[in-house]
């Protein structure tokens, strides 16, 4: 909501500044300028990236838009997450841990916290590393090392499109005197008619300038930064995972190493200690009593 009112407020800036100037908007409206731009724009960006980075742009816009980033209750699910799979590691025998972790699907455990559930890279990601915690001979700075680099290789992919819509950004004024320069080729082929024909030619021709200029600033460049803004908070609950499960290697008990994995929250978003134990440890400790009752 945020992207379309932030449109709204430039487009509509700029559309009554020019009129209280005395332009005409209708002589803003070249159909054949944005077709010019948009269209090379478009070839440009499939040119230069794959088609899987293609499509994964045009989610992350959506991502962006709609503002698809883990809320409050997504930090307290993957917290409690972990809580009760690192209390499962500390109290069963580890044949037992790896049973919900072979199957995530089907384990009471995972089911209990749908929202981690429903994101399959995250799944796979906990499942991943707690394995790692069942097999024991890993040591904490090699696993600390593992993921580092698995964070990096994941910020990297996410931000392909930030990349790429940046690459574009960049090029679009070009391409806006591309559009210009057409234009001036077409208002010479008229260079007998009227000054008022010609000079509605070469005006219409400029249009391509400006369409070029604020697209680029006013519309890609913001749209790429709200994309990467948006992809790093994605990230960043994996961040959680990592402080969790290493303070847990170094020897924190369950309740400890939730607490090094809550203090990765950026601090609008983040839980209070309040919150997470009765989200995630009393409301969890006390669900298998009700049950019995």
């Amino acid at each position: 909501m945020s992207f379309f009112i932030g449109l709204i407020i430039a487009i509509g800036s700029m559309l009554g500044g020019f009129m209280a100037l005395g332009g005409k908007v209708s002589v803003i409206w070249q159909p054949f300028e944005f077709v010019i731009i948009g269209g090379i724009a478009l070839g440009i960006f499939i040119i230069a990236n794959p088609m899987s980075t293609v499509k994964d742009t045009g989610k992350a816009i959506k991502e962006a838009i709609v503002g698809d980033v883990p809320k409050r209750d997504d930090y307290l699910a993957i917290l409690g997450l972990l809580f009760n799979l690192l209390r499962e590691l500390r109290s069963k025998a580890r044949n037992e841990v790896e049973a919900h972790i072979d199957d995530p699907h089907n384990s009471p455990i995972f089911n209990n916290f749908p929202r981690v559930l429903k994101n399959q890279e995250l799944t796979n990601f906990v499942c991943d590393y707690v394995r790692l915690l069942i097999i024991g001979n890993a040591r904490p700075h090699e696993i600390e090392s593992l993921m580092d680099e698995e964070l990096v290789t994941m910020r990297r992919h996410k931000l392909k499109p930030y990349n790429s819509l940046t690459v574009v950004s960049e090029a679009l004024p070009a391409l806006g005197i591309v559009a210009a320069v057409l234009g001036i080729v077409k208002a010479m082929g008229a260079i007998d008619q009227s000054p008022a024909i010609l000079g509605g030619l070469i005006g219409a021709a400029l249009i391509g300038t400006f369409i070029g200029i604020f697209t680029s600033y006013a519309v890609l460049t913001p749209l790429a930064q709200k994309i990467k803004l948006t992809r790093e908070k994605q990230a960043r609950i994996y961040v959680i995972v990592k402080q969790t499960l290493l303070a847990y290697m170094n020897g924190a008990l369950p309740q400890i190493a939730l607490e090094h994995g809550r203090k990765a929250i950026s601090a609008p978003e983040r839980p209070t200690i309040d919150e997470v134990e009765n989200e995630t440890v009393i409301g969890r400790n006390d669900a298998p009593a009700a049950e019995a009752a």
